[in-house]
């Protein structure tokens, strides 16, 4: 792998700045490299007219006047280190590429300078954090010794003079420690708060020497590049410069400091003596989890999968042509009550392989969409993972579609037409037992917390909202049609329809009403999180985007009406309802979402900093966003359709939406990421359980 890759792939997406600009002293290089050349052509043309000979990515360069000069006027942070530029002359362009080393030793060796302090004031909170562990560890031990076994121990101490002066002072010290902790008493009776103090730590430390371990990577590869360029140098320009340059590399606060490496050693003997038993191995794994590799059964899983959806899905197809069934009044009746049910897998299906592109799009652009999520290390799903859970699912779901045509339709199997109603409620059953599978199976913990994140939805605005949380919601909101086909699934089998008589549900009170809340409330969820985060944040902004769900409810309560009642009165106000909800959404998808469309960007309607190169893809998303958000209206006239036409358009466009929310979730976590990136925000902020009585400041904040 050449170094440039290696370079880009084990930097901090969120520090990319703060590295050494490798590619562009790379490219001042090949200036230097196309001026060599270009002197030496026309130096042995005898400067004649004949156009001198260069490599292709030279020929820019030869139209430009060639200057030399001594580079006395550098910026340098030890001139006696550059002899060689004083006793020899160099051109404007080396010039230029030393002036740009010096810059960018700067830049490296204040953001290191600047973290490692960070992390050395980190360091001692965590340090008061663990000695306040050890104390209320010493004084539940205390208080869980019966008498008799106190005095035997006083006894055996008295034999020892030295041991009962050390158990004197550590009794000291754990009592001057915990005299300043709050609500002690509640943790040493409670077994339940001193678990969660001691994984809470855990969690603490793990994160800790994550961003300890980053910023040693930070070092070494820096490092690393200055040597690789220097070297580069000297090859193209003919002259002894590395050894020279790098003694004031080396000699810099980056090359010199050893606080990294100490701190880190500090952490490992506190982890591994205080949470794995001093075993070190366990400790190590604790602190530093192996990363996942791809596996080749991945990959051949899900090309194999596929290809059974597609046969599978062409089955029924034929299938459905073969017996005529949308030409005959009974099939197209059949369709349209088993269609919605299965259309359910579809659209889950469909959201899912969004999902996973929109993962391979963000490990492409640098997007580092597992600290956005907060997921822990070494659990995250990768494309491919995703993708075959896609795939699986689908591949379950057109299997039971296939069986259900069969056991139904086909002359020789009538006799299980009552059992082929069951299919698809045994299909629905299946995948909830998988998704609430308690076995480590199937990427377990990716589930539960996917579940948990669930639980937090529609617990708001009790809960604290994260941003799995509202991501997680705002998904649930492209999903209405989906949640509808939930509905008939109540009404087919919980209020006895299970002959699946979509006609008969409409009759239903309760059905009705369930279509009116299930549509409203994945927004009315958001409008709860924007109202919990504006109390909270105490932020302006939450309080217009809680607004703009609030427009949203009303456009779809209104058209669901429009659906229910029919009537030219309920359409004009759902066109009209739809259209302002339409334009509000739109404008807080690009603007506030996507962050585009800026007054004073460097790029012009687009934002200062970009991951894709191509700008055309950004205007391309906001026209596609803008189509996508206006297809919805359509579905207002939609209502005007007959029966299987209808119910065709309703499913093509709620497709449309699910696509449109996958293009959304690349450009909202790519502005998020970029956000991260300008505050050099790369670690996780996991609160400390201790706070104390004489800090003005709270010490349990992580920055």
């Amino acid at each position: 792998m050449k170094f440039k890759n290696e370079f880009k792939k084990q930097m901090v997406p969120e520090w990319a700045d703060a590295y050494l600009d490798y590619n562009g002293l790379k490219r001042l290089l090949l200036e230097i490299s196309c001026e060599k050349q270009i002197q030496k052509s026309r130096a042995s043309s005898g400067y004649s007219k004949k156009k001198p000979a260069v490599d292709r990515k030279c020929s820019e360069f030869i139209s430009q006047p060639i200057k030399s000069h001594v580079g006395k006027d550098i910026e340098n942070q030890n001139e006696d280190q550059h002899d060689f530029r004083k006793s020899q002359e160099i051109s404007e362009i080396e010039v230029k590429f030393f002036k740009k080393l010096d810059e960018e030793l700067n830049k490296v060796n204040s953001f290191y300078k600047e973290s490692v302090e960070a992390v050395t004031n980190e360091a001692s909170v965590l340090k008061k954090q663990m000695e306040t562990l050890i104390a209320l560890r010493r004084k539940i031990q205390k208080e869980s010794i019966s008498r008799p076994q106190l005095e035997q121990l006083h006894k055996e101490a008295s034999s020892s003079e030295h041991l009962e002066e050390i158990t004197k002072e550590n009794s000291q010290n754990s009592q001057e420690i915990l005299k300043h902790v709050k609500v002690l008493d509640d943790l040493v009776t409670d077994d339940d708060d001193r678990s969660k103090i001691e994984e809470q730590l855990k969690k603490a430390f793990a994160e800790f020497y994550q961003k300890l371990y980053s910023l040693k990577q930070f070092s070494f590869m820096n490092l690393s590049a200055f040597a690789r360029i220097l070297r580069k140098y000297e090859k193209i320009s003919s002259r002894a410069a590395a050894r020279s340059y790098m003694e004031i590399v080396d000699n810099s606060y980056l090359g010199t400091s050893d606080e990294v490496a100490d701190l880190m050693k500090m952490v490992e003997i506190a982890f591994i003596k205080n949470f794995s038993n001093s075993n070190y191995k366990e400790g190590m794994k604790l602190l530093k989890p192996k990363t996942k590799r791809e596996k080749h059964r991945v990959s051949f899983s899900s090309g194999f999968l596929s290809g059974c959806t597609v046969a599978l899905l062409a089955a029924s197809v034929l299938k459905i042509l073969s017996q005529r069934l949308l030409e005959r009044e009974d099939g197209t009746h059949y369709m349209e009550n088993i269609f919605p049910l299965y259309s359910l897998f579809g659209f889950i299906v469909l959201h899912v392989l969004m999902y996973a592109a929109d993962l391979h799009f963000w490990r492409c652009c640098g997007v580092n969409y597992p600290f956005i999520f907060g997921s822990k290390r070494g659990t995250k799903l990768g494309c491919q993972q995703v993708f075959l859970l896609g795939v699986g699912l689908a591949v379950f779901a057109s299997a039971s579609f296939l069986a259900s045509l069969y056991l139904d339709r086909d002359p020789s199997t009538r006799k299980y037409r009552t059992e082929a109603e069951k299919v698809p409620l045994g299909t629905a059953a299946v995948v909830l037992l998988i998704a609430f599978c308690p076995f480590n199976i199937l990427y377990k913990s990716v589930r539960f917390s996917f579940i948990r994140s669930f639980l937090r939805c529609i617990s708001a605005p009790l809960c604290k909202v994260k941003f799995p949380d509202y991501f997680l919601a705002d998904q649930l909101t492209s999903q209405v049609q989906a949640s509808r086909c939930i509905v008939l699934y109540i009404c087919y089998y919980g209020l006895g329809e299970h002959s699946r008589k979509q006609s008969k549900c409409h009759t239903h009170g309760v059905y009705n009403t369930l279509s009116f809340v299930i549509a409203v409330i994945p927004f009315w969820l958001r409008f709860l999180q924007c109202v919990r985060r504006l109390l909270e944040e105490k932020e302006a902004m939450h309080g217009y985007n809680a607004l703009k769900y609030l427009s949203t409810i009303v456009a779809v309560l209104i058209r669901t009406a429009c659906e229910l009642r029919k009537g030219v009165s309920w359409m004009v106000l759902a066109l009209i309802s739809s259209a302002v909800s339409m334009l509000i959404n739109t404008y807080w998808d690009i603007v506030v979402d996507w962050g585009l469309l800026r007054k004073h960007s460097k790029n012009k309607y687009l934002r200062d900093r970009l991951l894709v190169s191509n700008k055309r893809v950004y205007f391309s998303a906001m026209i596609v966003n803008v189509v996508l958000r206006v297809a919805w209206i359509q579905l207002v006239l939609a209502f005007n359709l007959r029966s299987f036409q209808k119910l065709a358009a309703v499913t093509s466009i709620s497709c449309l939406e699910i696509v449109r929310r996958g293009l959304w979730n690349f450009f909202s976590l790519e502005n998020e990421h970029l956000n991260n990136v300008n505050k050099y925000r790369s670690f996780k902020s996991v609160p400390l359980p201790f706070s104390y009585s004489d800090d003005d400041d709270d010490d349990g904040k992580d920055d």
